[in-house]
């Protein structure tokens, strides 16, 4: 096999043929190259929502490819899957009356989301208004401004230096937050936050915690960005975590679940009160924008992906999934196999007091596929995953801890 690919965090120097090679999957099961099946409790990379393999979307794509494959949307031209597209998101999202920028990866919309919010400070005459506040164990992808904004260190270092103006507050204090914002509220212009932090851990925020950035933002004149592309079109039991969290934040950005991985689709949901200052000045162009920026066969696969994720009311399926997650997690704690657990809908974490990679790999040895962040273990499954295929998640889970 070649060793052309070069993997992302991974070593380089581990062999192509080292890797597990998935050939084919359906619903929640993976096959590799060698016929084993695995039960993909982490819906690929906190992705899949409606489960691989279905029908309506992969037709839905077939469909697009033999009318209009690809084409750009820079003025003057536009595609209707990308207009309809964007009105999908918008339905379902806490603004409704807003607009959607639309890029490819999480870590597009990132970027996009900072430098719109820099944006519309500069356009304000807040040329001072520049500072990105981050949540420790924060993830927003991987580019230079995610990257810079992220609250995870090791994914920070090695990079030489990256964006300035970027000040970290504890996830789980809003005092600090408050103290923050009291030394540099003039100068902020955003707070990034994803409502639950996935990458750091499937880390809760407090009671109050968001509620109170929310507040601090509008006290100060800063904006609101909540980074939902793990959180977002169902995972925690509502279309976004800012609706099942009740606060509303000035922009979202999203991938990930938006077409549950079938094509690369990401974007950022701002305010319509945003867009109206957008679109107040007639002759500002809005000078940002991707190649594939509102690609039509991505636009087509996440319609199509919407449209399942509604009629199969996989956003309620989430809040079973969570109940049944909470109930296995329950079972193991009172047997004292996990130390603790968190987590809400269709993501989760338990703690289990020592490395978590080694039972992670034993995990993925047994059939059943999910994440190892430091001491804990994390699942994130397809929304359409059974009541059964829970209870192997948990099955397996023993086995692996009790033998560990």
């Amino acid at each position: 096999m070649t060793d052309a690919l070069l993997h992302g965090f991974s070593l380089p120097s581990k062999s192509e043929t080292d890797f597990i090679n998935i050939v084919s999957a359906k619903d929640c099961t993976l096959v590799d190259d060698q016929g084993k099946q695995y039960l993909d409790a982490m819906a690929s990379l906190w992705l899949c929502q409606i489960g691989h393999g279905n029908s309506k979307v992969v037709n839905a794509i077939k469909d697009q490819l033999d009318r209009l494959q690809t084409y750009n949307t820079f003025d003057p031209f536009t595609n209707t899957p990308a207009s309809q597209a964007a009105e999908a998101v918008r339905r379902v999202s806490p603004h409704p009356n807003g607009r959607v920028f639309l890029g490819c990866s999480g870590s597009e919309a990132v970027d996009s989301a900072l430098k719109l919010s820099r944006m519309f400070h500069q356009r304000r005459g807040d040329s001072d208004r520049q500072i990105i506040v981050r949540r420790n164990a924060g993830y927003h992808g991987v580019n230079v401004g995610g990257t810079s904004v992220q609250g995870i260190e090791p994914n920070r270092v090695g990079w030489g230096d990256l964006l300035p103006h970027v000040i970290e507050i504890p996830n789980d204090d809003i005092e600090e937050a408050a103290t923050l914002f009291a030394e540099h509220g003039s100068r902020i212009a955003a707070v990034i936050c994803e409502p639950v932090q996935g990458a750091g851990g499937v880390i809760v925020p407090p009671d109050g915690y968001l509620p109170g950035l929310r507040r601090l933002c509008d006290q100060h004149g800063s904006l609101l960005i909540f980074d939902e592309v793990i959180c977002g079109f169902g995972r925690t039991g509502q279309w976004f975590a800012s609706q099942t969290f009740d606060v509303t934040p000035d922009m979202i950005t999203f991938a990930k679940g938006v077409t549950s991985g079938y094509l690369p689709l990401s974007g950022v949901i701002i305010s319509e009160a945003l867009n109206d200052e957008l679109v107040s000045d007639e002759a500002a162009k809005l000078m940002h924008g991707y190649t594939y920026s509102g690609h039509p066969t991505a636009a087509a696969a996440a319609i199509a992906n919407l449209e399942v994720i509604e009629s199969e009311n996989l956003v309620g399926e989430a809040r079973r999934i969570g109940d049944e997650m909470h109930a296995g997690f329950s079972a193991l704690l009172g047997d004292e196999i996990i130390n603790s657990f968190r987590g809400i809908g269709g993501i989760w974490a338990c703690e289990i007091g020592k490395d978590a990679i080694p039972a992670r790999d034993m995990m993925i040895s047994n059939g059943v596929v999910c994440r190892g962040i430091g001491e804990a273990l994390a699942f994130c499954p397809p929304l359409i995953i059974t009541d059964d295929e829970i209870g192997q998640i948990f099955d397996t889970l023993s086995d692996v801890l009790r033998g560990s």
